[in-house]
């Protein structure tokens, strides 16, 4: 049998310990200590304080708390010695019924993880769409997890608890994430076509993008959306408003992905508003404003290497000469438009009047950790990191590596080895500064010659762009004397420049207000991944909402994830944000 949160706000404190004794494995101290919190007006809130308490405890108390839960498979599962709860989860993990081979897995597991960390492995076995994993599943993150430092596996222990205790809150209060479920269910769906057989690779004009930009487009109008795909392949769903003269709120990200990525990253931001149009639909709800959702066809770059070509479309900053790049197999831009049936002479008209726009906001899940280390659902981005990017290639001189002494090389490959060092150091100097080099080759290496040639890529970001461009300035003033004391000869090509984008403050406090209404403290974060926002920032002013990432904020991975919970969160903010928006 449920209860209602008024029933738990208004009864005795030793009552509220009671109803809740099961949430928390053997912890009613949790329940004791956020007794005095009440009253809380959303289930949201309540799942919030209860993990605060947890955060705030000493490790001593979390310690006592995480060995309160029980092994997986483990010998008081045997015995049948489990709280009721736990025998119930284990169960539908099918975790009584393992194989021979499967029980001497997870034992030999529990045996190294608590041989590791002195403490038990701990996994929310219902898994992030509270449908569960499977036991195989639950062996790989077993395995994967024990390779982690203590630190870090204390930290997901309790992230892992909480989400245990989230479910159990569910059940107890007969709560459904509804919103998040459809959008967990349909990113499993579009996320099983591929342009390849393993993994999730959906690229620009592929047969597994235009499957997925049809479907979206059938879940558009299912949602009561006016629906149209455009000539750069954007999917454009139009949820109409009854005002005269109303102007248009656009929302949407991308439906392309990086090689072998995620099912959520950029998916989520278009899933979840036509999910909040189909629940407005269906209750015969409008809104005083057009709302525009938009699946941008390309914004990784991963068949042409140029990005953001739906967004930049639809701000009227597309670069008609990409028309004529060519992919891997040699085939053009143009080539694939026309395949799939777009005119690219009609992209030009695509582009939107900016003075028929109320702003742009952008639904994304973090694709970091930070969410997750503060132990909150949401977060409202202040702004997105500006980021240059260049290809630098070394020469040297390539001699052979048994008679050349090490005075006398030009060693290409030990230059590159200096330059990422010293860009590591630099770029560790402020919090939202980042340098990386993604890609590193030796042309024609051989392990017995020493490199006269090195090709690698630089990354260098930040939310404010004269941090970025100062550690740029000092990146390349390294490399110049880093080569010159090497006699290694070095050329710069700049692939990427674009300027950090802050986001709206009058939007940025709508959607603050939203997630306060819903429970959840408003909390601000940068992005430090680009995002279509920042192409739609030429035309409108632009906001940005981050879910929580799971998986240690993983993400460009098929172990990228987010909880129907979590997507739930985000859902119900967006709809509040939706129904608060004044146009005036």
């Amino acid at each position: 049998m449920s209860i209602t949160l008024e029933q738990l706000n208004s009864c005795e404190a030793n009552e509220f310990v009671r109803v809740l004794g099961g949430i928390y494995e053997h912890s009613p101290w949790i329940p004791e200590r956020a007794a005095s919190q009440r009253p809380f007006k959303t289930l949201t809130a309540l799942k919030q304080s209860l993990q605060a308490v947890v955060s705030k405890a000493s490790e001593d108390e979390q310690l006592r708390l995480i060995r309160a839960h029980p092994e997986l498979a483990g010998k008081a599962a045997i015995a049948g010695q489990l709280t009721k709860e736990s025998t119930g989860e284990q169960a539908k993990a099918g975790l009584n019924n393992c194989s021979t081979e499967e029980f001497a897995a997870l034992q030999k597991l529990n045996a190294d993880y608590n041989a590791k960390f002195g403490f038990p492995f701990i996994l929310a076995v219902k898994g992030p769409d509270g449908k569960g994993y499977t036991r195989q599943q639950i062996i790989d993150t077993f395995a994967r997890r024990l390779k982690n430092c203590r630190d870090d596996e204390l930290a997901e222990d309790l992230r892992q608890i909480h989400r245990i205790a989230e479910l159990r809150l569910n059940d107890l209060f007969g709560h459904t994430p509804l919103l998040g479920n459809t959008i967990m269910e349909w990113a499993e769906v579009i996320g099983a076509w591929s342009d390849e057989e393993q993994g999730l690779t959906c690229a620009y004009m592929t047969g597994a993008h235009r499957k997925t930009a049809a479907q979206i487009a059938v879940w558009m109008r299912e949602a009561g959306m006016q629906v149209h795909i455009d000539a750069v392949g954007n999917v454009v769903g139009r949820y109409q408003s009854d005002t005269p003269n109303a102007k248009t709120l656009m929302t949407g990200s991308h439906y392309d992905t990086v090689c072998n990525g995620g099912k959520y990253d950029g998916r989520e931001g278009i899933l979840l508003p036509i999910a909040v149009v189909k629940h407005l639909h269906e209750g015969g709800e409008k809104l005083p404003f057009h709302l525009e959702v938009i699946g941008f066809s390309e914004e990784e770059g991963v068949r042409f290497k140029s990005t953001f070509l739906g967004s930049n479309a639809i701000a009227g900053r597309f670069d008609l000469t990409l028309l004529d790049k060519l992919d891997a197999d040699g085939i053009s831009m143009r080539a694939a438009l026309l395949e799939a049936c777009h005119n690219p002479d009609d992209i030009p008209q695509i582009a939107r009047d900016p003075k028929d726009l109320l702003g742009f906001v952008e639904v994304h899940i973090e694709q970091g950790p930070v969410l997750l280390e503060h132990g909150l659902p949401v977060g409202i981005v202040s702004s997105i990191a500006g980021s240059c990017r260049y290809l630098l290639e070394l020469t040297g001189v390539a001699s052979h590596a048994g008679t050349t002494p090490m005075n006398m090389r030009k060693d290409a490959a030990a230059a590159a080895a200096e330059i990422i060092l010293y860009m590591e150091k630099r770029c560790a100097q402020f919090p939202s500064l980042v340098g990386t080099v993604g890609q590193l080759q030796v042309p024609n290496g051989s392990v017995n010659v020493v490199p006269g040639a090195c090709r690698l890529s630089l990354d260098i970001r930040a939310a404010n762009d004269a941090i970025r461009d100062a550690a740029i300035e000092d990146v390349m003033r390294e490399i110049d004397a880093i080569c010159t004391r090497r006699n290694v000869e070095s050329r710069l090509e700049l692939l990427m420049s674009a300027p950090a984008v802050p986001c709206a403050p009058r939007l940025m406090e709508k959607l603050s207000a939203s997630a306060e209404r819903l429970g959840v403290s408003p909390f601000t974060l940068s992005s430090g991944a680009g995002h279509d926002a920042m192409a739609m920032a030429a035309i409108t002013d632009v906001a940005m909402l981050f879910t929580r990432c799971g998986n240690g904020g993983i993400s460009h991975n098929p172990l990228e994830t987010m909880t129907a919970d979590d997507a739930e969160i985000s859902a119900q903010v967006f709809l509040d944000f939706l129904r608060h928006f004044k146009t005036a």
